[in-house]
C-alpha cells in the first residue's frame, strides 16, 4: 500500500495500525498501559471518538483490555496452542491423562458450567454423523466450558450413543482419569481414529456471553468425530474457540 492509499484510511484506523507495530514491535509489552484518548487526542489531533475507535480496534483484535478506572492495556494472555496430533494419542489419555495435558503445560485450567444429560433423543444431525438407526435414538450429551488462566476459551458439546455411556463415568460431571475416552476403551471401544473439520464464523450472542469475547471476535468451530478399529463412530463433539486465544498446530510426518 502506497503512503497516498494508507491516508486514505480513517485516521482510527491509522493510530490503532501504529499501535498494533508498537506491539508487536515490543514497545509495548504485555501488561503495559496504552495511551490513553486524551494522549491519542493530543498526540494525533483528533476527536475523541476518533481516539476511542482507535483503541477499540485494537481490544476487538484480542490485543489488548479494558481495566476500568486504570485504562487500556496489553493482554498478557498468551494464546493457547493447540496441537491437534498429540493431544488426541491413545499413550496420552490411555495413561490418564486428559487431551488438554499436550495443550496447557502447567497452566490453570478449569471446567465449569457442565451439564451431563444421559438420554436424550440424537436428532437427524448427530443420528447421521454417529451411524444411529433413528433421529429418536438416545445419547448422552455433555456439556462444558474450559477456563484457562480465568478466560473463557472454549466450549464444547459431546454426543455419545447412550448405551455406550451407561453405567459409566461418562454420565457424571467428572468422567474421571484419561476422561471420556478412556471410560469408551474400558468398554471395549476405543477410539481409533479421529477426523476433526474446521471452520470459522462470527459469535451467537450466547456464545459472545460465555466466552466474554471482544466485539467483533470470530469463533473457530472443530467438528470431532472418534471412530473405532471397526468403523464405528463413538462421539462427535462440537467445540466452539474463542479465535483470539487460540494457536492451530497439525506437525505430521510427510
Amino acid at each position: 500500500m502506497t503512503d497516498q492509499e494508507s491516508d486514505r484510511r480513517p485516521k482510527y484506523q491509522r493510530i490503532a495500525d501504529e499501535l498494533r507495530s508498537a506491539i508487536q514491535s515490543g514497545t509495548f509489552t504485555p501488561g503495559d498501559r496504552l495511551p490513553g484518548e486524551n494522549d491519542l487526542m493530543a498526540t494525533y489531533d483528533v476527536a475523541r471518538m476518533t481516539a476511542r475507535q482507535a483503541l477499540s480496534v485494537l481490544r476487538d483484535e484480542g490485543l489488548t483490555e479494558a481495566r476500568k478506572g486504570a485504562g487500556v492495556f496489553v493482554r498478557s494472555f498468551r494464546p493457547l496452542r493447540r496441537r491437534g496430533i498429540p493431544r488426541l494419542a491413545h499413550d496420552r489419555w490411555g495413561d490418564g491423562r486428559s487431551v488438554w495435558s499436550a495443550d496447557i503445560g502447567e497452566r490453570s485450567l478449569v471446567v465449569d458450567q457442565i451439564e451431563v444429560t444421559p438420554e436424550t433423543p440424537a436428532g437427524p444431525r448427530v443420528a447421521r454423523v454417529l451411524g444411529l438407526g433413528s433421529p429418536d435414538d438416545p445419547v448422552c450429551v455433555r456439556s462444558r466450558r474450559f477456563v484457562l488462566d480465568e478466560k473463557p476459551v472454549l466450549l464444547s458439546v459431546s454426543y455419545l450413543p447412550a448405551g455406550l455411556a451407561e453405567g459409566t463415568a461418562i454420565t457424571e460431571p467428572d468422567t474421571g482419569p484419561g476422561g471420556t475416552y478412556a471410560r469408551l476403551a474400558e468398554r471395549g471401544h476405543r477410539p481409533a481414529r479421529f477426523r476433526e473439520e474446521i471452520r470459522c464464523r462470527m459469535p451467537t450472542a450466547e456464545e459472545s456471553v460465555r466466552l466474554d469475547l471482544g466485539f467483533g471476535t470470530p469463533v473457530i468451530l472443530i467438528s470431532r468425530t472418534a471412530v473405532t478399529e471397526a468403523g464405528v463412530a463413538v462421539e462427535l463433539n462440537e467445540m466452539t474457540l474463542d479465535s483470539a486465544s487460540y494457536v492451530l498446530e497439525y506437525d505430521f510426518d510427510a
